[in-house]
């Protein structure tokens, strides 16, 4: 199926929802003949997310749905996205290929941090670290002396967590004197915007290799994209989601080499498929990904 037929399907199965059901009304999906076409449609922001609160973007029936996740709520209203068993199964998917980006296997021990609950953090790692075969060991967040105790015990290999958290837990390990009783290969860092300085000050009280995950609550969550060991780009999963980079002013896609805002669209989501949704973080656009600006 050509991307646009898979844009258009879920452009139709989008309508299914309350949402886009009023936002696209009066469209007809078979009038939408090339990209122009697409690239006209309205973008959908997180603001206009809240207004589709609590379950204005379900597009399946009850008995579908088995989980929801939901942003913070911290800035307004919380954006509430359910998901069906296929919606779980292509997240867990997607995040186990960034672990394999990294260079994580099967034979890996996954310390994962983040919360879990309707944050779509915890338990995005878990369910990657379990279709990579990997063994999990799933502590979420706080509890500074036991994460330290089951890392050093259970002789963890890869950190998961926000960049926050993992420098806190890196002060900690020297202050403790412990570094030569952990066993950290490798860290998977999101959810946070962190830079050069303190990515070097991680890694080298660590000792690990450092890798940038990203996602947004909106779309699946963390996981639709990593970046590799050469650190040049952000891979993402063009398989799963449709992605643009706009003028964030004049809304016009950009090319290649251009930096812009990430727009991503959600051709196979099952429940709450997103159209065109505006992510309002900078990006360059280039052949092997896209870097986070």
């Amino acid at each position: 199926m050509s991307i646009l037929a898979s844009i258009k399907k879920s452009i139709q199965h989008a309508l299914n929802g309350e949402f886009y059901r009023q936002r696209f009304a009066g469209l007809q999906v078979e009038e939408i003949r090339d990209m122009a076409d697409f690239e006209a449609l309205p973008f959908t922001d997180k603001d206009d997310l809240r207004q589709a609160y609590p379950l204005g973007l379900q597009a399946v029936p009850d008995e579908k749905i088995v989980r929801i996740h939901s942003s913070s709520g911290t800035t307004g209203v919380p954006v509430i996205i359910p998901y069906t068993q296929k919606d779980v199964s292509d997240w867990a998917e997607m995040f186990c290929r960034c672990y394999q980006t990294a260079g994580i296997t099967n034979l890996d021990r996954i310390h994962i941090t983040p919360g879990y609950g309707l944050w779509t953090a915890g338990i995005g790692f878990q369910a990657g670290a379990e279709l990579l075969g990997a063994m999990a060991v799933p502590m979420g967040p706080g509890n500074t002396d036991k994460q330290i105790k089951m890392m050093t015990d259970l002789k963890s290999t890869v950190l998961c967590a926000t960049s926050s958290y993992a420098l806190l837990l890196a002060e900690e390990i020297e202050k403790r004197g412990v570094r030569d009783k952990i066993h950290l290969k490798k860290g998977v860092i999101g959810s946070e915007r962190w830079g050069e300085k303190m990515r070097q000050r991680i890694a080298g009280e660590l000792g690990v290799e450092l890798y940038d995950i990203y996602g947004l609550t909106e779309i699946y969550g963390p996981g639709i994209g990593i970046n590799c060991e050469q650190q040049s780009a952000m891979h993402m999963w063009t398989d799963f989601m449709y992605y643009e980079i706009i003028d964030p002013k004049t809304g016009q896609v950009l090319p290649e080499g251009e930096i812009g805002e990430l727009v991503i669209t959600t051709p196979q989501r099952e429940d709450a498929p997103l159209i065109r949704f505006r992510t309002h973080r900078l990006f360059l656009r280039c052949k092997s990904g896209v870097n986070l600006v």
